[in-house]
């Protein structure tokens, strides 16, 4: 709102003009982000507290985790609200990239904040039933897949994603691409709040992983940069890098009181919706496959779940005795258990997330 009321009016006070620029735009919904993260932090924190709304401990979990029962959860309402307003204050709202952003991050925040409503308000152990939570990410990710195939807008990249590591190749899916988007945009939602086990894991690795993507769409939107080194040039998609600013300050603020011992769990209204936008992001800038890299220890977490999973089920219907793969998924609870601490596992993660995203980043010049 403000670049909209204030750009204007650079004609008469030269000053303003200084809301053409992305990097200062960008820096000022950060902060922004992060000074009402630490304002409406507590009052969130002090509501939750005052209607009891508090986490459920899983019986089967690491026994370190018995004391933490009751912490607030629903946390993901500082997140949300601390990403969406200062993208409003700062980023142009008729962009196309940042109508679709704001769709998929309330869309995942509701179904979140309603699979939470049930699961703490309502007492459903369950909270929200899993087929209709998927079917509202599937939903979300048909809805942005085929956004983006049918606008013209889009026409000359609609359905291509680039390729690591190799230069000038791209994949075309054709109109295969709209299942490509479901796949990432539901994958990547789950994978982010499968990852949210632990104090500061999921909002520490989720801002690793956006601060690479602001890069990567702010390059995308240069000509110069981007022909430099040689990626698709996308017109408007630098304006992402304001949301993607806005997110990370809104998670170093929510980290703040999430950090171990958590103050406040973000809950699944916080780790759908950021996980939702994560991926939105990366298709948005035709690095879905980057993604992988990016979040590689959310890959690892959700796969972790998945091979657990299945493997107990083929052992038990071959020999009628369950067998498992790792002493408990997801994968931050298999470390657990073999006695690391639960600071270790999450900077340990965090660690390997930063050096995920380093090499990410090699891919543009190692081609």
């Amino acid at each position: 709102m403000l670049y909209h009321l204030l750009y204007p009016l650079r004609d008469y006070i030269s000053g303003l003009n200084i809301f053409q620029y992305i990097t200062f735009r960008a820096g000022a919904a950060a902060i922004s982000a992060l000074i009402i993260a630490f304002i409406f932090g507590p009052f969130v924190i002090r509501k939750l507290k005052e209607y009891n709304i508090g986490e459920e401990i899983r019986t089967d979990g690491p026994k370190t985790h018995f004391a933490k029962h009751g912490t607030p959860t629903m946390g993901g309402l500082i997140i949300l609200v601390a990403t969406l307003l200062p993208t409003l204050l700062f980023a142009n709202l008729k962009n196309l990239y940042m109508i679709m952003l704001f769709v998929a991050t309330v869309w995942m925040g509701l179904i979140g904040f309603l699979d939470d409503y049930l699961k703490v308000v309502k007492k459903l152990p369950r909270g929200l039933i899993a087929h209709y939570k998927l079917l509202g990410q599937i939903s979300l990710g048909i809805l942005i897949g085929t956004w983006i195939y049918s606008e013209p807008a889009f026409a000359e990249f609609r359905s291509v994603s680039t390729v690591p590591f190799f230069k000038n190749y791209e994949i075309d899916f054709g109109i295969f691409y709209i299942p490509v988007v479901m796949l990432v945009i539901t994958g990547t939602s789950n994978a982010v709040n499968l990852t949210d086990g632990l104090d500061g894991l999921a909002a520490g690795l989720l801002a690793i992983s956006i601060l690479t993507f602001a890069a990567i769409t702010y390059i995308s939107g240069r000509v110069d940069f981007s022909d430099y080194l040689n990626i698709i040039y996308l017109p408007g998609i630098g304006e992402v890098t304001i949301y993607c600013a806005a997110l990370i300050g809104a998670l170093l603020g929510f980290l703040w009181f999430n950090a171990n011992p958590a103050m406040v769990f973000m809950g699944d209204t916080g780790a759908l919706s950021a996980g939702a936008a994560l991926g939105t992001v990366a298709v948005l800038v035709r690095k879905e496959l980057l993604l992988i890299i990016i979040g590689g220890v959310f890959v690892a977490e959700a796969l972790s779940v998945i091979i657990q999973t299945s493997y107990f089920r083929w052992t038990r219907k071959r020999t009628g005795v369950g067998k498992r793969v790792f002493n408990m998924a997801p994968l931050h609870h298999h470390y657990e258990l073999k006695g690391w601490k639960e600071n270790q596992v999450v900077v340990r993660f965090w660690i390997i997330g930063i050096l995920l995203a380093l090499l990410s980043l090699t891919t543009f010049k190692i081609r």
